[in-house]
């Protein structure tokens, strides 16, 4: 269903091929549609058709076959979905339908007739039942024209199980590329892939392949019998993935064996160097006393970013302000250049008495609407920098993007509730047009309500600007309201919003957390029941006004397990309460910043800093001025007040000359299939636990 879903999205291009132009739907089309659309879903047919009388020039109507074709997949023949394809070849639900019906050829073995209808690009699981119908006539494989491709990856569906065995039986799996695709294979740490090839290798190579897949599936079994393993070549890979997982999972384990396996194999000075930062890696996110010493002492070759990162950190958390200032030199010069590390140069400073520096610093960072140009702000006592921009209107343009049946059919399937195929629809609209066109539809889209497309089209260059669109208050759906009856700021539970879901209310994560403020049925199901709410389940959350309800309770009782902060709260919201306690257990005499700064995971770290910053951001939206941000985040042990008429709020002022921006981390990608919406923060070799 999930799949037919996504393949209407694309009927949306095939509708240039239907019979009226682009134009946006009455309500009274959109609630036919709904109700057409429900019965072609759940009973197939033609039922629907008596509720879509008068639809039939209306964008969405091909939907409707799709999803009673869809519907009836087991029962058809080829015959009404050739049509379909035939009356709608361009569709995103029609390449959907193709898809699924040649899946169910597959099932049927009816490989006649998926030969005639397969078209190739379809994925790896149909391009593998292409080549069992090949198979079926008989006809031979040739490795490099029908596997090689296949061969490069690091894993594969079951259907291509049968090719693989008939390429076997017909002696094309030779030893050299079983042995290439174990090396595929075990580089993207699929032991599983590497366990299933090796039966395929002569009765002298299975076992130590059967090793790799050890070292990868279960670390600590492995380096318990490496002792008795031979020093070969690739026994000494198996050693190198073993300590490198054992090194995530137990630092303490690996060191002791690194220190038994490293006399017994002549690993290569690149080998030596992954076991070294991993082993200081790991140490260091657990702040091991000997991490700073072992990152400290990590020759060039075996650093990365991670590990240089890491070494502030650590130093940070110790207060050890010349060792910090000497791991902050070392970073590379990318690194340098990074808000984060300008922000602690500033500090580390200022902690060493070299104030004029650090106030230089401090004032260059606090020209950033960013987490760490607010911190900066805060340190000197200047006003927020924010410089908000505004779009150009240009009536003709707009007027031709809302005539392309595209986007229209984007809108109407916003409209009709059907925001997952309405993006899809979105982004095949807008590929490969122009900065200031996606700017434009983005700010369509951001007037119509359909806010998630505003925060994921304006994500670069100078559109960074567009406050306004990026971070919407024009459809509130009760936040104000509802977080004073919890008892929150509302710019705060807006940010968490913001972070959480881009605005996204049909966002499912793959933890199952959903809608605006991303909350796990289970964990609404009980603050429901805590705070004499009404419970409908978990479909409900795509409601933004009972997800906001649940949501704001929720974010309340977070932030009373620690004295009020919402930055603490914020981390429990993202980590989990247990995790945020262990942390503050360790290391809560620090000042937030440096606390938040020694987070172990990598997205809870990025978490509080966006939340943080989005809070100021909204504040300002609200209000037009912010407070402090340091005044959401109050030493851990202190009580966190909300604020009252009259507190202390900070100015905020553009900078003349206006300076380009970065903005603080995007949000999140939840549900989201392609996020460069997701994250900006640089993929570093640091573990996100």
């Amino acid at each position: 269903m999930i799949r037919f879903l996504a393949g209407f999205a694309l009927a949306a291009l095939a509708l240039a091929h239907a019979p009226s132009a682009s134009a946006e739907g009455t309500d009274a089309q959109r609630a036919r549609f709904r109700e057409a659309y429900a019965v072609a879903t759940t009973q197939g047919g033609d039922a629907w058709r008596a509720q879509a009388t008068g639809l039939e020039g209306y964008s969405l109507f091909p939907y409707l076959e799709a999803a009673a074709l869809t519907h009836d997949l087991r029962t058809l023949d080829r015959a009404p979905v050739q049509a379909y394809l035939d009356r709608y070849p361009g569709l995103i639900p029609a390449a959907d339908l193709r898809r699924d019906f040649l899946g169910e050829l597959a099932r049927r073995k009816d490989w006649a007739t998926f030969t005639a209808m397969y078209q190739p690009g379809l994925g790896d699981s149909l391009a593998c039942f292409a080549l069992q119908a090949k198979l079926s006539r008989n006809e031979p494989l040739v490795f490099e024209r029908d596997l090689a491709d296949l061969w490069k990856k690091a894993s594969l569906p079951n259907s291509c199980d049968p090719v693989i065995d008939a390429a076997a039986g017909q002696g094309l799996l030779t030893t050299d590329r079983v042995w290439a695709r174990i090396q595929v294979a075990a580089d993207s740490g699929k032991g599983g892939t590497v366990a299933a090839l090796a039966p395929r290798l002569p009765p002298s190579d299975a076992p130590v392949a059967q090793r790799i897949a050890l070292a990868l599936n279960d670390p600590a079994t492995a380096l318990r019998q490496a002792t008795d393993w031979p020093d070969t070549p690739r026994h000494r890979q198996a050693v190198t993935f073993a300590l490198q997982r054992m090194a995530r999972k137990q630092s303490t384990v690996a060191d002791s064996a690194w220190a038994t396996l490293a006399p017994r194999f002549a690993l290569s000075e690149q080998q030596k160097g992954a076991i070294e930062n991993s082993l200081a890696l790991f140490h260091a996110t657990d702040f091991d006393e000997s991490a700073l010493d072992r990152l400290a002492a990590l020759p060039p070759g075996a650093q990365t970013d991670g590990t240089r990162e890491w070494r502030v950190r650590v130093a940070l958390a110790r207060q050890d302000w010349n060792a910090a200032l000497t791991a902050l030199d070392a970073l590379a010069p990318s690194q340098k250049d990074d808000g984060e590390w300008r922000y602690f140069r500033a500090l580390v400073l200022a902690k060493l008495g070299r104030h004029d520096e650090a106030q230089a610093i401090y004032r260059r960072v606090s020209q950033e609407a960013t987490y760490f140009g607010f911190l900066a702000a805060d340190r000197i006592d200047a006003s927020y920098a924010i410089c908000p921009s505004t779009l150009a209107t240009d009536e003709r343009r707009e007027a031709a993007l809302l005539n392309d049946p595209g986007l229209d059919r984007a809108f109407e399937l916003y409209a009709v509730g059907l925001q997952k195929l309405g993006r899809r629809e979105w982004s095949a609209a807008l590929a490969g047009r122009d900065a200031d066109t996606q700017r434009l539809a983005a700010d369509l889209a951001f007037r119509k309500g359909w806010y998630d497309r505003a925060v994921f089209g304006l994500s670069s260059g100078d559109a960074l600007r567009l406050y306004e669109q990026r971070f919407p208050l024009a459809r509130q759906d009760g936040v104000v309201e509802q977080s004073g009856q919890a008892g929150i700021e509302a710019p705060w539970a807006y940010a968490i919003i913001r972070a959480e879901s881009a605005w996204m209310s049909d966002a499912r994560s793959s933890a199952d957390a959903r809608g605006l403020m991303q909350l796990l049925p289970t964990t609404a199901a009980i603050v429901a029941k805590r705070n004499g709410l009404s419970w409908s389940g978990g479909e409900s959350l795509y409601d933004p006004p009972t997800n906001i309800v649940l949501g704001t309770r929720y974010l309340a009782q977070m932030a009373a397990r620690y004295n009020g902060a919402p930055w603490l709260a914020s981390a429990a919201y993202n980590a989990g309460p247990n995790k945020v306690d262990q942390w503050v257990e360790a290391r809560g005499t620090l000042d937030p910043d440096l606390f938040v700064a020694s987070i172990p995971y990598k997205e809870t770290r990025e978490y509080v800093a966006r939340v943080m910053a989005f809070a100021v951001i909204y504040d300002w939206r609200l209000n037009g001025n912010a407070l402090p941000i340091g005044s959401r985040m109050t030493r851990i042990g202190s009580a966190y007040a909300l604020p009252q008429a009259g507190a202390v709020r900070r100015a905020v002022t553009c900078p003349a000359p206006a300076v380009a921006q970065p903005t603080p981390p995007s949000a999140p990608a939840v549900a989201e299939p392609a996020p460069a919406e997701a994250s900006s923060a640089p993929a570093a070799e640091e573990p996100s636990r």
